[in-house]
């Protein structure tokens, strides 16, 4: 499995958990899960191993 891949798919894992935790509970830089979802979503699509001439 690619590396780029599988930190984006679990840098979104822990974005969507840092903003469901934060609708529940007000805590410092929780804007900040918003960032690691795009992120995340960004690294996970660039790194699935399809590659841009397969």
């Amino acid at each position: 499995m690619d590396r780029t891949f599988t930190v984006g798919a679990g840098l979104t894992v822990v974005g969507v958990c840092g903003y469901a935790g934060g609708v529940f509970v007000a805590y410092p830089g929780r804007a900040f899960s918003l960032t690691a979802i795009m992120v995340g979503i960004t690294l996970a699509a660039i790194g699935d191993g399809r590659g841009a001439g397969a």
